[in-house]
């Protein structure tokens, strides 16, 4: 099966498809255009249709409400939209962190184009890195992405990456607003890089917060029926029941097995999904023996987002980093921060 990633380029380790044009550190924007394929233009026509006149000759004639988006380099045509629609070029992808790796300090790791030039993106390492218990360590990166096709807003997004299985996980997506970490432009609002800039406020503040809730997780134990219960929660959205007392717990899931001897049985939705993750969670997973992951709510956050980025089913690796990035794996890992941070509400 064909890739969706068309073209990209890296610094560092081998993405997750095994193709891609590897840079060393420091390039400047013009080398990462040219090498992750992102050195076109998104261009545009009016639509027309053809139509037969009263004597059967065809005639072309205008819809004068929509667009083809069309690439500069192959014409090859991305989407049809609205005369409304603000583009977002590739390019200006890119160049949203020319001051930040000249000025800042900051590293650009990957960029490519997703979809034949419908989605790109560009992610660079902010110089923020942390630590859970000396060992387990992370970076902050800042991600940015549009697409063309109607699937995505532009996107600006502070995220994480834990070293020891190159997990990915949105910083505080939980927020309620700009500063919480993400920012999203719709296509209807012209793309101004310095205002997401401002509005992301480029500090150390999101990854502060989010590094701080992570060492709550950390420090809190689970036992496998809290892990299993939160699996439940996160894959087939039922209640997560939080509690420090095992009698209560024990109560709880009796309960549930009276109820379930009252109704039809049924196979358990999300089976085999959630008999991976645990598995993950108790040893299998990348990191979980570490002590800040080992039976603790931190870790079975990590045995999720794991499970996203690497082991969920997909068609491709690419389909599965699309969805882990922008799609339902971003919003299973959502779900899933969110229950785990109830563990130390």
């Amino acid at each position: 099966m064909a890739h969706q990633v068309e073209q990209m380029a890296y610094v560092g380790e081998t993405p997750w498809h095994g193709l891609g044009n590897s840079l060393t550190v420091g390039q400047p924007i013009e080398v990462w255009a040219q090498q992750a394929g992102m050195d076109w233009q998104i261009l545009s026509s009016d639509v027309n249709y053809m139509a037969q006149n009263d004597r059967g000759q065809n005639i072309i004639l205008p819809f004068e409400d929509q667009r083809v988006l069309y690439r500069s380099d192959t014409h090859a045509p991305l989407s049809v939209v609205s005369q409304r629609y603000q583009e977002v070029q590739p390019r200006e992808i890119l160049e949203f962190y020319r001051d930040l790796t000249e000025q800042s300090g900051f590293e650009l790791e990957t960029a490519g184009i997703l979809k034949g030039g419908k989605k790109f993106w560009a992610l660079a390492r902010t110089g923020q890195t942390s630590a859970l218990k000396t060992k387990d360590v992370s970076h902050g990166y800042i991600l940015l992405a549009t697409a063309c096709d109607g699937t995505l807003a532009t996107t600006a997004q502070f995220t994480s990456i834990r070293v020891v299985c190159s997990n990915t996980l949105a910083i505080a997506l939980h927020g309620q607003n700009a500063q919480s970490g993400v920012v999203k432009v719709p296509h209807s609002t012209r793309f101004d890089a310095e205002k997401i800039k401002q509005q992301l406020g480029i500090s150390v503040r999101a990854w502060d917060e989010h590094m701080y809730e992570m060492k709550q997780l950390s420090q809190r134990k689970v036992s496998q029926k809290e892990a299993s219960a939160y699996f439940d929660a996160v894959f087939n959205n039922t209640q997560l029941i939080v509690t420090d007392q095992e009698d209560n717990l024990i109560q709880f899931y009796r309960d549930v097995a009276e109820k379930a001897k009252s109704t039809e049985l049924k196979p358990e939705p999300n089976g085999r999904a959630m008999s991976k993750v645990m598995e993950m969670f108790n040893g299998q997973g990348r990191g979980s023996e570490l002590s800040s992951a080992k039976g603790t709510a931190y870790g079975l956050l990590c045995s999720m987002t794991e499970f996203i980025d690497h082991e969920r089913r997909a068609m491709t690796t690419d389909h599965r980093m699309d969805s882990a990035w922008f799609g339902t794996g971003a919003a299973l890992k959502q779900r899933s921060l969110q229950q785990a941070l109830q563990f130390v509400a």
